[in-house]
């Protein structure tokens, strides 16, 4: 079965201005060279600090910025390339859960009037059908008795319910989740998560941008670290741990401090705040190139360190004394 996303060679490149007129611009490279797939009913994360791409990555993924190179298929077809007027028929399969619920609902709208809305807009459907199967999305995802709800009147939780209801209803083939739970607390984050993943259509795959390693522990199949641009790190936490010593930082806080000097502009971009001894070589290879994805093992692990080897057994935080834990950033 072909994948639900194909991202091949994807780059995104900005031109930022200096502060004041007669300053030169630069180029900001936010999306360098990443490559992956998102299969059929896979859950994948995005995780990284901000800044690491990872928001950049999902809006291009649907066409709501345009790559600067590389290639996106969606369900096998090309995405990248196509005008607005070819893409608009499509869209109904590919949804975006946005960040911000609030800023995403109309205040004059009740919570049944936006997902009746949107059916009977990008769904195709009748009113009385619309009207049948907005009640019985939002009755099923716990809002039945606030239907007629102004977003106004709906807490954080039920904000995000409401978005989710709109995007699941259409039977989407995709979708991208933007941070669905930033700002609740976490026993909404755990209900909101619950709804999204748990009612995913048969066969649908699920983009998720998260600062929240326990959400990409919990709830998703696969998780790609980024940083500076690029995919970093990317596998399967049930069958493995992370290897790479950023991503260790992010899903064991024990294991060392979230880096905080300035990410190096040759080479690996985190070898001043590395750990591992060849980082420490001025004139050594995490100094000379970007370390590439190489493979670990069979099961879609890789890395991108010269430092980790296929062979090396990784360290776990039960071998180094490091207390377990899955870190918020």
């Amino acid at each position: 079965m072909k994948p639900v996303v194909t991202v091949r060679g994807l780059v995104k490149t900005f031109t930022q201005s200096g502060p004041w007129p007669w300053s030169p611009s630069r180029e900001v490279h936010a999306v360098a060279g990443v490559d992956f797939t998102v299969a059929a009913g896979e859950v994948v994360a995005l995780v990284g600090q901000s800044g690491s791409g990872k928001t950049t990555v999902s809006r291009i993924v649907l066409g709501l910025e345009e790559p600067s190179a590389g290639e996106i298929l969606l369900d096998g077809q090309r995405w990248d390339g196509l005008s607005e007027a070819q893409r608009r028929p499509l869209r109904v399969r590919f949804q975006y859960v946005p960040q911000d619920a609030m800023g995403a609902l109309d205040p004059q709208q009740t919570a049944l009037e936006h997902v009746a809305e949107t059916l009977s807009v990008l769904g195709g459907c009748d009113r009385a059908a619309a009207h049948e199967k907005a009640v019985a999305m939002l009755t099923h995802l716990g809002l039945g008795e606030r239907l007629n709800a102004l977003p106004r009147e709906m807490s954080g939780g039920e904000q995000r319910r409401v978005t989710l209801a709109r995007v699941l209803a259409l039977d989407p083939r995709l979708v991208v989740a933007d941070e669905p739970t930033s700002g609740l607390d976490p026993d909404r984050r755990a209900s909101v998560l619950e709804a999204l993943v748990g009612n995913l259509p048969e066969g649908a795959g699920c983009i998720l941008v998260t600062h929240d390693m326990s959400e990409a522990r919990d709830w998703c199949d696969r998780v790609l670290v980024m940083l500076a641009g690029r995919v970093i790190e990317e596998l399967d936490l049930s069958k493995a741990t992370p290897r790479h010593p950023y991503a260790r930082i992010l899903f064991d806080p024990w294991s060392g401090p979230v880096p905080r000097e300035a990410l190096d502009t040759t080479g690996c971009p985190f070898r001043s705040n590395c750990p591992l001894p060849p980082a420490q070589d001025p004139n050594g290879p995490c100094a000379r190139a970007v370390p590439e994805l190489r493979a670990l093992d069979g099961e879609g692990h890789r890395v991108a360190c010269v430092a980790i080897q296929p062979e090396d057994s990784g360290t776990s935080s039960a071998s180094t004394g490091a207390r377990p834990a899955s870190g918020t950033l």
